[in-house]
């Protein structure tokens, strides 16, 4: 599991656009941290009380804050400006197009803090900016394997090298579904509950098939063929036959597997000369798909066989 420091630098290059941020001043402080993962208005910290001022969130200036500050004497002001910049705060945002007065521009560049400018409203930035945030900070994993979407249903495949996961990839692209990563798998926590995968930016669209080379998936089989991010849902993994003492004939119980806390479905394939193993790991999505509605064929089974043995028993559905 890995949990990276966030930059400001790092935060303005990947959602400055979006958030239509300008930097106004500060540049030599991009390197500084963003510890929390979420915004903060300090306009209680420029008014005087700052014992639970959250100093390690971005900070943003809205109406409130400006137009209270412009109502103060200049030598308050800058009185103000210097306790805030005292703090190790990250960077200050101003909303709705305002503008920062020099003084404030002249403490921001004596401590060294960015200031940025967005013509969007104050929650709007701050919603917008936190949802960012908490996607930056959530936990991170890389799975080796290769990851498909099955009608919805997302399938991490893994297995030796050679056993056949690049075949079985192929098969199941030219059955309509969408790759999502090749080789290496990238998952992120989402909301504590959700594994969201997807590729590195350099090898998607492409995957490694042995004796031919590199391949562009989204070229040979179309835009369709690619999915950016997918949910994990079920982990499939290829064995060779002779590895698995214990092949599962019935299905009462479900293995799982931990992934970033979350427990992922797990299921093995014994893999041997003959075996359809794309069509395989096909039937095995739609299990797990049937399994989500609420649907248990070995438990269905296992039912109809109890009130076989025990005719006067009543049914489940009684």
């Amino acid at each position: 599991m890995e949990r990276q420091a966030i930059t400001v630098g790092q935060f303005f290059k990947e959602h400055g656009p979006s958030l239509e941020m300008k930097l106004l001043a500060g540049e030599a402080g991009l390197e500084r941290v963003i510890r929390e993962p979420t915004v903060n208005r300090p306009g209680l910290a420029l008014s005087g009380f700052t014992r639970y001022f959250a100093y390690k969130r971005m900070q943003v200036m809205g109406h409130a804050e400006v137009f209270y500050l412009r109502e103060q004497r200049q030598e308050e002001r800058e009185s103000r400006y210097a306790y805030l910049f005292a703090y190790k705060i990250p960077c200050v945002v101003f909303s709705r197009g305002l503008k920062p007065d020099k003084e404030f521009l002249a403490a921001a560049a004596q401590a060294g803090v960015p200031i940025f400018q967005t013509p969007l409203v104050t929650m709007k930035f701050i919603n917008k900016a936190t949802l960012e945030l908490e996607m930056m900070f959530a936990p991170r994993t890389s799975e080796h394997g290769c990851m498909v979407d099955i009608l919805g249903v997302g399938v991490i495949i893994k297995g030796e090298s050679g056993i056949g996961k690049s075949e079985s990839v192929l098969a199941l692209i030219e059955r309509g579904y969408s790759l999502v990563a090749d080789d290496v798998v990238r998952g992120v926590l989402v909301d504590g509950r959700d594994v969201l995968c997807t590729s590195s930016e350099l090898t998607r669209d492409h995957m490694e098939v042995r004796g031919i080379g590199i391949i562009n998936v989204a070229q040979m089989f179309g835009v369709k063929a690619i999915r950016k991010e997918k949910k994990l849902d079920l982990i499939v993994t290829l064995k060779p036959w002779d590895d698995v003492s214990d092949v599962e004939r019935v299905g009462m119980e479900q293995e799982f597997v931990k992934v970033l806390g979350v427990d992922i479905p797990h299921v093995t394939l014994p893999v041997r000369p003959g075996r359809d193993i794309a069509r395989l790991i096909e039937v095995a999505a739609f299990q797990m798909k049937l399994r989500k509605s609420g649907y248990n064929a070995a438990e269905d089974l296992n039912n109809r066989l109890l009130a076989q043995m025990n005719p006067s028993a009543p049914t489940p559905a009684e």
